[in-house]
């Protein structure tokens, strides 16, 4: 999946920079002196913005499995809420959301260990695009799948599953990789202790001669958003989850552009807390080829500029940092 992906391209299987030391400091909201008002929205655009129209996926229960027959196009997936027809009691505590794109030989164990995080837990597995049985063996492990035929791009997939989600806490993990529950549930414990965005305390690489371009847009963005403490940590990477709280104050939409989301987590004045240090580039194996012809580098460092974009309209030039005592009138 792609935040795993990414983490690995900014860590491969070199040992994480030291760690940051853990913050659960929440920043006040940001107020633009001028500008667009603060629930303005920035410009979007590309393949993956906007969560796709219900009516192009199918609804899976957990413990089934697709028929062969069936074509997703010709189903429209039910709401939600009314999908689960349940008493207020059955209603789950934490949603684990997996976007999956064909990764059957690990889906069904990455969906087993996610079911064990509490005992009040629903997976939902947004699969899109895959072709080898994923949706299947997903169902199979006991997840409510949502599936599409085409590609959404990973981000998107979180931020449908997230829009389906019943539960107060939710946790995003990927399919392609195999994390243990006790791990994952240190995630759900930092939001039940009143974190709102709990992030994996994972940095990247940052003692090389050369630090990737990543690592560094990452580092900063946290910077630009006054939150230098969470060093390179980002809603970019795996395992990490958010409240029913931060759903609502920042919108599903955001979540398909990871560092948008994280920006508007912060503008809100929302607890963001490390969480647990997941070293997620080693549990990915390469994927050299994929990386030869579509390079995730452009897309994540595009993505945390269109989130210092949306900041900077939010604020003055220079994002409230003062300008020290530069006299700019004197050349004019």
């Amino acid at each position: 999946m792609r935040t795993s992906r990414r983490a690995r391209r900014t860590g491969g299987r070199r040992r994480a920079a030291s760690r940051r030391p853990r913050s659960g400091r929440s920043a006040a909201p940001l107020r633009p002196p001028y500008g667009r008002a603060a629930g303005s929205r920035s410009r979007t655009g590309g393949k993956r913005r906007g969560i796709p129209a219900r009516r192009g996926a199918v609804r899976i229960e957990a413990g089934q499995a697709p028929t062969a027959a069936a074509d997703p196009m010709a189903f429209r997936m039910e709401d939600s809420t009314a999908a689960a027809g349940t008493a207020a009691d059955a209603r789950p505590l934490v949603s684990v959301i997996i976007p999956v794109m064909n990764e059957v030989r690990t889906i069904a164990a990455a969906v087993r260990e996610a079911r064990g995080v509490h005992p009040r837990t629903e997976v939902i597995a947004v699969v899109n695009g895959s072709t080898d049985g994923s949706a299947a063996a997903a169902g199979q492990a006991g997840a409510r799948v949502i599936a599409f035929p085409e590609p959404l791009g990973h981000d998107v997939g979180r931020a449908v599953g997230a829009r389906a989600a019943r539960g107060d806490i939710l946790l995003f993990i990927d399919g392609d990789m195999v994390i243990r529950r006790d791990v994952l549930a240190a995630f759900v414990a930092a939001v039940e202790a009143g974190a709102d965005v709990a992030l994996n305390d994972y940095h990247g690489p940052t003692g090389k001669s050369r630090v990737h371009g990543v690592v560094l847009a990452k580092h900063a963005l946290n910077a630009a958003l006054g939150r230098a403490d969470l060093g390179g940590a980002s809603m970019t990477a795996v395992p990490h989850a958010i409240s029913r709280r931060a759903l609502e104050a920042i919108g599903a939409d955001a979540l398909a552009v990871p560092p948008l989301a994280q920006a508007k987590a912060a503008a809100a004045g929302l607890n963001i807390r490390l969480a647990r240090r997941v070293p997620v580039g080693r549990l990915n194996p390469p994927r050299r080829a994929r990386e030869r012809s579509r390079p995730l580098e452009p897309l994540i460092v595009g993505d945390h500029l269109e989130a210092i974009a949306w900041l900077s309209e939010r604020m003055d030039p220079r994002g409230g940092f003062s300008d020290g005592d530069r006299r700019r009138s004197k050349v004019r």
